[in-house]
């Protein structure tokens, strides 16, 4: 297999990997359809770069070591576990207090800006260990035969940002529809839900 062959395919099986539901897809929904697609594509460049991070990770070792190690496991496990409960409680929160219609004419009804939804989408990547275990068993298999570190990681970035980012416009062009507050508490419901069923699916898992 040629190295374009190699990094086609590897894009293909990341690509593949971002577009299983997750906490990313959870929180890059959720700041569109609150905050508007600008927020959401501040997470979603969030996400892209946490997984730029763990391809080099996975290529030089670090995340090796995580996956190999059982207390750094355990560490970022429940760390993440208690960020995306964090989360999940913080949406069902303004799923309960409700209120008026959102106004589409303020870009976050927190006022918190596109760093915090950027810093959100970067956390919720990185503070889950199963990523780690995910590129350490995919990466090895395309280096070499010139497959480099940064085209790898290239092809990660690009492809990440490509779903989220289209997540994010498609869910943020329907934001008119989000913005019924009684859609908008239906989502902030689900997400929260989401959110801290999968925190609580992090926090129970077990190394493979």
């Amino acid at each position: 297999m040629t190295a374009m062959a190699q990094i086609a395919a590897f894009g293909g099986v990341v690509m593949l990997g971002a577009m299983s539901p997750g906490p990313d897809f959870a929180v890059v929904v959720r700041r569109s359809a609150v905050s508007g697609r600008g927020h959401g594509m501040a997470a979603a460049a969030g996400i892209a770069v946490g997984v730029f991070a763990w391809v080099v990770a996975a290529a030089t070792g670090v995340a090796a070591l995580l996956a190999a190690s059982a207390m750094a496991f355990t560490v970022v496990k429940v760390v993440g576990a208690a960020y995306l409960l964090y989360l999940g409680v913080k949406s069902l929160r303004a799923a309960w207090r409700g209120g008026g219609a959102l106004r589409l004419d303020v870009p976050d009804p927190g006022g918190r800006g596109s760093w915090a939804a950027f810093s959100e989408g970067l956390l919720t990547n990185v503070l889950n260990p199963k990523a780690a275990l995910f590129f350490v068993a995919l990466v090895p298999q395309f280096l070499g035969s010139g497959a480099s570190v940064p085209a790898l990681s290239a092809v990660a970035l690009a492809g990440t940002a490509v779903w989220f980012l289209t997540v994010a416009n498609v869910v943020g062009a329907l934001r008119k529809v989000f913005a019924k507050s009684a859609v908008r508490r239906a989502v902030d419901g689900l997400t929260g839900a989401a959110l801290i069923g999968l925190g609580i699916k992090l926090a129970t898992s077990t190394r493979p």
